[in-house]
């Protein structure tokens, strides 16, 4: 006799629609909060039980970012029953196969990976593909997806993107205007925890919908309202998620010259980057810390640690370590790192100028001739994700606060362009120390202080 083990999900509104649609492209967005995620994963494991031999693939852009949140809902709320009883069974890779569940009744798999590393998952074929944060992805990701999409194991084959929304010029909500990409939108109504079967928001549901009510700007719009928009005022029009964010430093650049930036914070994010200059004097932002409640001296051990793991420096030592003008806070600083810092230069025009001109600008934007960008952020590049910042729906590091950095409005509400919002800017303010440090600076680098 077969045993089938099942755990009850109910699926509302979008995720529901998902289950009987055969749409070969579709995404699932909506506020923070609403079940996407469970919804698609749900479809995923449905599909892999009801299909012998099926092959699903699931990932998000980096297979670093997998593992914390996706895979944590596919094992707590999706597959818990099967895989507690043994139907399914994890297999961690080899130089063979990628990692994998197993459905060890018919023959199914579904592959898990990133697009950070496709070498292995991307030359099979599949029946699904289920990518969660769709929007981290860009248009030759989601075009190549797709023509994997024929293993032949089910009647269809399906790309499934899952995300909160973005700007309305973001190219997965253009696809959908018209196009190939059918879009299904996902409300906090559709999350049985946060909504009963009669309307009624859950207590829970309450406390978790006036955190969102509580977010200002963009991300209010986004995660709270669901929607594609976006900021109005937005300093950094240059910036580009498929041009700036990368998924690695390039080879060779184990010797660039490096630069800190510095923050200081404890209610507000403390903020240490660690940028590389490549030969051409293009920076690269390649590692992080951006957190909430811890001391000075703990992020200056912590940032040792990986750069000098038994106080042997493993990479090129800071030419300047730029802070914010906080005298206590850089003097705790020094000590812990046993280097000297120089203050942040704080002309704030001219600081966004400089990083304005490092993103670029491409011909056909009415803005000037052409230049090249020569500023890059890697993905998932910091240390430690802050689960209190996650909670309260804020930017968890620099790259999430720049679609709402925008310039403070004038008495009329329109965006004045003189200075920034002081709004979750803690990575922008970095930014531009290093950037302004590296292109006007010419002050003395690091020196070791004598303890």
């Amino acid at each position: 006799m077969t045993i089938v083990a099942t755990r009850r999900i109910e699926l509302r509104g979008a995720q529901r629609k998902l289950l009987s649609c055969r749409d070969p492209e579709i995404l699932i967005s909506g506020s923070a909060g609403t079940g996407k995620s469970v919804g698609g994963l749900t479809k995923l494991h449905l599909c892999a039980m009801k299909y012998k031999g099926f092959r699903g693939l699931l990932l998000r852009k980096t297979l670093a970012s997998l593992g914390g949140s996706t895979l944590e809902t596919w094992r707590k709320h999706v597959a818990v029953a099967s895989l507690a009883i043994g139907e399914i069974d994890f297999y961690g890779g080899s130089r063979e196969e990628p990692a994998q569940y197993r459905y060890l009744r018919n023959g199914s798999k579904i592959v898990i990976g990133g697009l950070d590393k496709p070498t292995k998952i991307m030359s099979s074929a599949y029946d699904m593909i289920v990518v969660d944060e769709a929007t981290e992805t860009v248009i030759t990701d989601w075009e190549y997806m797709t023509t994997r999409l024929r293993a032949g194991n089910m009647p269809y084959s399906q790309l499934i993107g899952l995300c909160n929304p973005d700007s309305e010029q973001h190219y997965l909500y253009q696809r959908a205007q018209g196009g190939p990409l059918t879009l299904l939108n996902s409300v906090h109504e559709d999350n049985p925890e946060y909504f009963d079967a009669h309307g009624n928001v859950t207590e829970i549901g309450a406390a978790y919908i006036a955190k969102l009510d509580a977010l200002t700007g963009v991300r209010f719009w986004r995660l709270r309202k669901g929607l594609w928009v976006a900021a109005e005022g937005l300093i950094y029009e240059e910036w580009d998620p498929s041009v700036h964010l990368v998924d690695a430093l390039p080879p060779g650049s184990e010797r660039w010259v490096r630069w800190w930036g510095v923050d200081f914070g404890y209610r507000n994010p403390f903020v240490l980057q660690c940028w590389a200059e490549d030969p051409d004097g293009r920076l690269w932002l390649y590692r992080e810390i951006y957190h909430t409640g811890r001391l000075v001296e703990d992020h200056a051990r912590d940032i040792l640690k990986i750069v000098a793991p038994g106080g042997k420096w493993i990479e090129p030592r800071p030419r300047a370590v730029v802070c914010d003008h906080d005298a206590e806070d850089k003097a705790t600083l020094e000590r812990h790192l046993g280097m000297s810092t120089v203050n942040a230069q704080k002309a704030v025009t001219v600081g966004i100028e400089a990083v304005q001109h490092r993103l670029g600008r491409k011909p056909g934007t009415g803005k000037g001739i052409e230049i090249a960008p020569s500023l890059f952020i890697v993905r998932e590049c910091v240390v430690q994700r802050d689960p209190a910042l996650k909670e309260a729906g804020k930017p968890q590091c620099t790259a999430e606060e720049v679609s709402g950095y925008v310039w403070l409005p004038d008495v009329n509400g329109k965006p004045a362009k003189e200075e920034p919002k002081k709004e979750n800017d803690h990575g922008m303010d970095t930014t531009r120390y290093v950037v302004a440090e590296r292109d006007f600076g010419g002050r003395p680098g690091v020196r070791a202080l004598r303890r």
